[in-house]
């Protein structure tokens, strides 16, 4: 390449830091690096010569997530993420805004809209309150409201033929206030670290493809922990660094909820690599008082409620019987009262909101991060 014009094109080409402030607002750290709160300035661009280029950038009072990319270069899971994200348009999908890259520090930079929660730490503040017996419920507006949002960005992604594969509490993002207040936004398409305690039983068992059922379990799973406030399939270990899939104390505790597979509900498993490896370690007879029903009753959700049959449905074992996002979209769980809406927050008293606002985390630190 011309060396005068690849220094001309590079004074041309937008920086990150006469765009953005964002020195000292770091609030996470991800896999690949780190990410910071920004907000726009009003920045003029100069070009060799102190010419003034014609592009103006004025303030416009908005929080941006900046994830930088650690290292030099950048990793083929990140490109993936980019692809992805520079594709991918809907309300209920993190929007990625722009790219910038540095040629002189070979720095990446990720712009992001902000959102000031996740539901990780949502639900971490209800269960607290909770745990200190105050009489702090999600309310059911805020449940469907949610869920209702996930299975939409997650239809999105499943019509375009993206599977998520790690979708859990801490991925999912909540706009706090402004144009878009309480809405859901999926973050981080493309994980590194797989978490376990999210993972449908035909992974754990050694499935070799992924399905869009594996989305749907993991909604499941959230969908009981925002009924209950306790992740549903909790284990000694939350995340997975192996490469075998089988993970004999996620697979127990899944069956102490659920009970025990039944062939006749789920007439594949024999097929699943790792059937041998589960008869040798497991006793059917052990589970034969474990179902979804009393583990549920145990936490006040009655097994007729319109809520439950939907859990039912979201968990079954089978991932060829398990519900479809847009199936779940059209149940009538979400067409009884409360419905559901765009901004999770509408049924919150003031003060309840000012109280979250204070006690519940950033949610950039977690979970708007380079995976």
């Amino acid at each position: 390449m011309d060396y005068d014009f690849k220094m001309k094109t590079a004074a041309e080409r937008a920086k990150v830091e006469e765009l953005f402030d964002y020195e000292g607002c770091k609030v996470g750290r991800g896999t690949y690096g780190h990410v910071y709160k920004a907000k726009r300035k009003n920045s003029l661009h100069y070009s060799e010569g102190n010419h003034f280029l014609s592009r103006h950038c004025s303030a416009d009072g908005r929080e941006y997530a900046l994830k930088q990319i650690e290292g030099t270069g950048i990793s083929m899971s990140a490109c993936r993420e980019i692809a992805l994200l520079r594709e991918l348009r809907h309300k209920n999908v993190i929007s990625l805004q722009k790219v910038f890259l540095s040629h002189t520090d070979r720095k990446v930079w990720l712009l992001f809209d902000y959102a000031e929660h996740d539901l990780w730490h949502i639900i971490k503040f209800h269960r607290s309150a909770k745990a200190n017996k105050k009489q702090i419920s999600f309310p059911k507006n805020m449940v469907k409201s949610l869920l209702f949002q996930i299975l939409d960005g997650i239809h999105y992604l499943h019509s375009n033929w993206v599977l998520h594969r790690d979708l859990k509490p801490a991925n999912i993002l909540v706009m706090g206030e402004g144009p878009e207040r309480g809405r859901v936004k999926i973050a981080d398409l493309d994980p590194v670290v797989v978490t376990f305690w999210y993972r449908a039983p035909e992974l754990l068992l050694g499935a070799r493809h992924y399905t869009k059922a594996i989305d749907i379990w993991a909604i499941g799973c959230i969908f009981a922990e925002l009924l209950t406030s306790e992740p549903i399939f909790h284990c000694r270990q939350e995340d997975i660094k192996t490469s075998n899939p089988y993970h004999q104390d996620q697979l127990d505790r899944i069956f102490n909820v659920m009970g025990f597979p039944q062939e006749k509900d789920w007439e594949d498993i024999k097929k699943m690599p790792e059937h041998p490896t589960l008869m040798k370690d497991f006793k059917r007879s052990n589970y034969v008082n474990c179902n979804l029903i009393k583990y549920m009753e145990k936490h006040k959700i009655k097994p007729d409620s319109k809520a439950f049959l939907l859990l039912q449905k979201l968990l079954t074992m089978d991932p060829t019987k398990r519900i479809t996002s847009e199936q779940a979209m059209k149940d009538s769980y979400f067409s009884e009262d409360p419905l559901p809406s765009q901004d999770m927050f509408t049924t919150f008293k003031e003060e309840t909101s000012n109280r979250l606002a204070l006690q519940c985390p950033q949610a950039i630190p977690h979970r708007l991060q380079v995976q």
